[in-house]
């Protein structure tokens, strides 16, 4: 059956490209995907797959049980877009301004959409429940994961697989850990409050741009003196706002960064650490700050045995032809929350075309990655009930 159902994938690669290329041209943003999740929810109501909406926010998960007992195993697909300017020469660039699918959630959904589909044409012979996830907002914390498992309605799932497609690899290589596979992701906003005047007295003043750009760089002292050189870290601050005209010395700063770890001690010395840089510098120059730090998604750890389910199947799939593991990658992912309390296992799937990284405004990915995300999902499913 799984050598039929696979033959159904193939098959299906122009519909599941069509569907893709679809969202790519209409993305929206975390926990503003309303129109994506009603087509998701469309495409299920066509199938006459029994499936629940608005779970958790925006979130739809729908509901195959096959024609015979066996366990139940979710598979999960991302469905939210990132604020930034699709920049790509392309039919299916994004036609919403300054919003684009930058990091191959659109795939994502795509695949699983299509394996829904092939899998309805098996159900009779299914041994076991399957349980497609369409997850909003992975991308901004504090994520849709969380307020779907708090619904209540995976609480019978037995295991969860999810795949994300990584357009850093090439196409046919997968990428997995047996333990850590991603990074814990906080946020941080630092706000400096001064005192602002005229740029040509600055001694009148308290310059709240020079003490933030002095914050900046003992921030990053902390990874470099203060972290164990065998422990991993990354302090980041991705925006610095002050000021409003060139020759007015700002009263007011911000500096909004990341922090990403492997390790829940690490993460409690970083806080602890920036706590005290922070206020003992703005101590020395007389200011006061605030510091609104917001502990995001846990590191993704997968289940031994469940990874190894995801490398038993690679070796089913011609496609592949790499199947490697790998050390823990500084990005984030609210799967994590997933397989806190339940086995599963969480993998890349190759899909360079352009080599430009996710996040990126000409990222894009090769989508003969799709049917293998699926081949590989559905695999994992069928071993898993062995």
């Amino acid at each position: 059956m799984l050598r039929k159902i696979c033959q159904q994938i193939d098959q299906s690669f122009s519909e599941m490209v069509q569907i893709r290329r679809h969202l790519h041209q209409y993305p929206e943003l975390s926990f503003q995907e309303y129109k994506t999740a009603q087509y998701i929810a469309n495409f299920y109501e066509e199938l006459n797959i029994p499936y629940h909406k608005n779970v958790g926010g925006n979130g739809v998960i729908a509901t195959l049980t096959g024609g015979k007992p066996g366990k139940t195993v979710a598979l999960r697909a991302d469905f939210d877009a990132l604020p930034i300017q699709d920049e790509k020469d392309v039919t299916y660039k994004s036609t919403v301004d300054g919003i684009m699918h930058a990091c191959g959630h659109d795939g994502h959904t795509a695949s699983l959409l299509i394996l829904a589909k092939v899998m309805k044409q098996f159900q009779s012979k299914l041994s076991g429940t399957l349980v497609f996830i369409h997850q909003h907002a992975e991308e901004y914390a504090p994520g849709g994961a969380k307020p779907i498992i708090e619904s209540g309605l995976l609480d019978h799932v037995e295991a969860v697989f999810g795949s994300h497609l990584w357009a850093t690899v090439p196409v046919g290589t997968l990428q997995i850990s047996k333990d850590i596979l991603m990074a814990g992701t906080d946020r941080f906003e630092i706000i400096v409050q001064g005192k602002g005047g005229h740029g040509g007295y600055p001694h009148e003043t308290k310059d709240a741009i020079v003490i933030g750009a002095a914050l900046v760089t003992h921030l990053q002292h902390i990874v470099s003196r203060q972290i164990d050189p065998l422990a991993t870290a990354v302090i980041s601050v991705g925006m610095f706002h002050g000021g409003n005209a060139f020759n007015i010395i700002a009263d007011k700063a911000t500096l909004t960064g990341t922090v990403r770890y492997l390790d829940q001690t690490i993460q409690q010395q970083i806080i602890t650490e920036i706590e005290n840089i922070v206020y003992g510098v703005c101590k020395t120059y007389g200011v006061t700050a605030s510091i609104d730090y917001q502990k995001g998604y846990p590191p993704l750890i997968n289940q031994q045995a469940e990874a190894e389910l995801v490398l038993k199947a690679s070796k089913q799939i011609p496609e592949i032809k790499t199947a490697e593991l790998i050390p823990p990658v500084m990005g984030g992912e609210d799967f994590a929350y997933y397989i806190q309390n339940r086995p599963g296992a969480y993998f890349f799937t190759g899909a360079e075309k352009e080599g430009y990284p996710h996040h990126h405004p000409l990222f894009d990915f090769d989508e003969r990655a799709m049917p293998i995300a699926a081949k590989t999902l559905i695999h994992a499913y069928f071993a898993f009930q062995k």
